[in-house]
């Protein structure tokens, strides 16, 4: 299978859809939390089925390292898992697989915003790549990241080990093979080191 073109999430396209009002967006994704569903910025809606055991398990490894982290730095901002969605400036709702907000960005927001689908792009997020992701669907979405507002993207290929770097002001990404190394937070998160070789 060419890994460029592996499971999409399903494209629910249709007028009503479309016209769904953000709150009506958010009663209708509680209302079918079996499903992990995002909102593209033309108001598509993309059901996915509940992450592979496997990803959970890595997950819960990144976000480990991110949270001790987070506990030296809880000034900087919150940290967030991927259960967490965040309203795009393009008007896409979208729930990174971990993600990051500053402290100023984070309480600019209402406490009524902050309960749903906050309207703020997150400065770093991260993405995880299973077995069956398209990777062509899945470098689009850290590039809409970075063009609303994301700081620093993480796309962490596990299977094949490796991780595509985003970063706002540059074109592309860096791509590095391997997962015997440490990746940095960079400027954006200070201090941050996150060790690959845990996600295997």
């Amino acid at each position: 299978m060419n890994p460029l073109f592996a499971d999409e999430p399903l494209v629910l396209s249709d007028p009503y859809l479309g016209r769904m009002s953000d709150d009506e967006f958010f009663n209708f994704c509680q209302s079918n939390r079996k499903w992990r569903i995002e909102r593209n910025a033309a108001h598509d809606i993309l059901l996915m089925a509940p992450t592979y055991t496997l990803t959970g398990k890595r997950n819960a490894r990144l976000l480990g390292q991110l949270y001790a982290w987070w506990e030296e730095h809880q000034e900087v901002g919150e940290i967030f898992d991927s259960n967490a969605g965040f309203t795009l400036p393009n008007g896409a709702v979208r729930s990174p697989d971990a993600s990051w907000v500053s402290a100023s960005r984070w309480q600019a927001l209402t406490p009524v915003q902050q309960e749903k689908f906050a309207a703020v792009c997150p400065e770093f997020v991260v993405e995880l790549r299973s077995k069956t992701d398209s990777l062509k669907v899945l470098l689009a979405k850290l590039e809409e990241y970075r063009q609303n507002g994301t700081r620093l993207g993480w796309l962490l290929s596990c299977d094949d080990e490796k991780t595509y770097i985003f970063r706002a002001g540059q074109e592309g990404y860096e791509m590095l093979e391997g997962f015997e190394r440490e990746l940095s937070g960079e400027d954006v998160l200070p201090g941050l080191r996150v060790d690959l070789r845990k996600l295997r």
